[in-house]
């Protein structure tokens, strides 16, 4: 499959290294352009493109970049693509710690929902929950015990198939958690984040899950990301 990657961070880079290795052609880009990205392409396989580049180059495109970074990307960038192209959002909102105040998340859209509507394209929620360096070393073959679980949640069934399968590749189970407006369950503060449950963990830690904001993951009205990084 050929697979665009924007976004060469934590999640970008090892989703680049995790499908490359597993024979899928990757187009990876950053904000800094291709020049900057040699190093990732030697060592993996990966071509290193334009942002442009990598939105026009595969069957699915990895949007992987801070939610302040979002509005930044053309805003044509998926307007001429025609087919069946899954996008797959694995952004999070860190209004304290990155991204500064988002009205629109704080009065109730999800992220990903905030994160289509940038886009102009449906997306598929994927691959945030789960730490970098799990997700490079933590998958199992299906039937593992202890194998991980992660949450995909989406309005289209088909795109949400391709992405369920990529998981599966991976090493990792996943989960149909629902449409992108059931996507919060998956948002940071929530129980199944940053936690490495089993399938039936996550169908449980979805369930549970609250809608409100805990105070950590809320932005005030002077936040413009001024906090530590995240994890």
């Amino acid at each position: 499959m050929n697979i665009g990657i924007i976004g060469a961070g934590s999640i970008g880079g090892t989703l680049t290294r995790r499908l490359t290795s597993l024979g899928h052609k990757v187009f990876v880009a950053n904000s800094r352009g291709p020049e900057t990205l040699s190093d990732l392409a030697a060592a993996t396989g990966a071509k290193a493109v334009s942002v442009r580049e990598a939105a026009r180059s595969g069957d699915v495109v990895v949007v992987t970049i801070p939610m302040k970074s979002i509005p930044k990307l053309p805003r044509d960038l998926f307007k001429r693509i025609f087919g069946s192209l899954v996008v797959i959002d694995t952004c999070n909102y860190y209004p304290q710690q990155r991204d500064g105040r988002i009205d629109a998340i704080e009065s109730g859209m999800t992220e990903s929902g905030w994160v289509q509507e940038q886009l102009h394209h449906p997306v598929v929620k994927a691959f945030n929950n789960i730490y970098a360096q799990h997700l490079m070393a933590f998958g199992r073959p299906a039937g593992a015990p202890g194998r991980i679980g992660l949450p995909v949640a989406g309005d289209d069934d088909a795109a949400k198939a391709v992405v369920l399968r990529l998981v599966d590749e991976l090493g990792f189970d996943g989960v149909d958690a629902g449409m992108i407006e059931e996507s919060w369950r998956q948002q940071p503060g929530t129980p199944v984040y940053a936690k490495d449950f089993n399938a039936e963990g996550v169908r449980r830690a979805l369930r549970e899950a609250s809608r409100e904001r805990k105070p950590e993951w809320r932005a005030e009205a002077s936040d413009h990301g001024r906090l530590a990084k995240p994890a």
